[in-house]
């Protein structure tokens, strides 16, 4: 709920100064002597109660506190019906392989992951369901589609190291056939990877072509850094290094409408989260309430007439 003028509610204190005004000059009113010609007219006067006196005033002056509001403009806040009211899916694949060990981020790009997922979940709406998929040389699954947000969190936290190969293509599969698990719901993916596909028997290609014909939107981070990042040396006793593919993950995104964001330390991945949050946010629009208190300040306005010049009127 919000007011679009909320400056206009100032003119509410005008309310207790015609207050005052109007005590005054009751206050100060002398009765009328007044000759009637039947005493039941005097009776119905002298039984009057003190509302009733008074009801003139009250009724106006909660038609100028109708008449403010309504310049002030309330609006309140209406969510995305279709979705709001069924809830989403939401996968989050997250890359276990061998290169997510770094020590660039702390204390390394796993387990700064894991820390930012778990507090996305935990932050995500009541509505929503949340699953997660781990891959490296394969894909499993780390939490099914939950409401339970803190037990999928925890699921997160309890991941280990791999030092497996980077199967994204399999795991983006994974996590779409669960965001589909639950019918009649939006699906989302959040897919985070620091490496190059390199094993698995899907393509990332095929994967976001299946989630563009079953309506999922993936989003994905590539985590990186600034300079390149040794990682260990091979079999032959060269170095190796991680290496994020770009151009592969905003592919993905750009094919099913979601967006790219990359990450270079711990500091820039906070901010990418937190565009990750506005993203899942449900749209908000406000709708004027202003017809509805116009209304109400006539119809009040009406009845003060109604009660001061009407058949029933009362005679101060």
């Amino acid at each position: 709920m919000q007011f679009e003028h909320a400056q206009a509610l100032l003119l509410l204190l005008a309310i207790p100064g015609l207050y005052i005004l109007y005590a005054r000059y009751n206050s100060g009113r002398k009765d009328s002597i007044l000759r009637f010609s039947s005493l039941g007219v005097i009776s119905k006067a002298a039984g009057r109660s003190f509302a009733r006196k008074h009801l003139p005033f009250m009724l106006m002056s909660a038609a100028v506190g109708m008449g403010v509001v309504a310049l002030a403009d309330l609006q309140t806040a209406t969510v995305e019906a279709d979705v709001a009211d069924k809830g989403r899916n939401i996968s989050i694949v997250l890359d276990g392989s061998g290169s997510m060990a770094a020590a660039d981020y702390e204390p390394s790009r796993l387990d700064s992951a894991k820390q930012h997922i778990a507090e996305l979940i935990r932050e995500s709406d009541v509505r929503d369901y949340v699953g997660v998929v781990l891959f490296e040389t394969g894909a499993t699954t780390v939490s099914y589609l939950t409401h339970d947000k803190q037990g999928a969190a925890d699921a997160v936290m309890s991941i280990r190291q791999g030092d497996g190969a980077t199967a994204i293509g399999d795991g983006l599969a994974l996590g779409i056939e669960m965001v589909l698990a639950v019918p009649d719901r939006d699906g989302v993916i959040i897919l985070l990877s620091d490496g190059i596909h390199n094993s698995g028997l899907i393509t990332p290609d095929e994967a976001a072509e299946y989630a563009s014909m079953a309506g999922v939107q993936i989003h994905t981070v590539g985590m990186g850094s600034e300079e390149p990042v040794f990682l260990r040396n091979n079999t032959f006793g060269e170095p190796q290094y991680a290496d994020l593919d770009e151009t592969t993950l905003m592919s993905i995104a750009n094919a099913t409408g979601g967006t790219f964001s990359k990450s270079l330390d711990g500091q820039t991945l906070d901010a990418v989260f937190a565009g990750i949050e506005s993203e899942l946010e449900y749209s908000t629009t406000y709708q004027s309430q202003r017809g509805w208190f116009i209304a109400a300040a006539l119809v009040l306005i009406i009845a003060t007439m109604y009660v001061t010049y009407g058949r029933y009127r009362i005679v101060a």
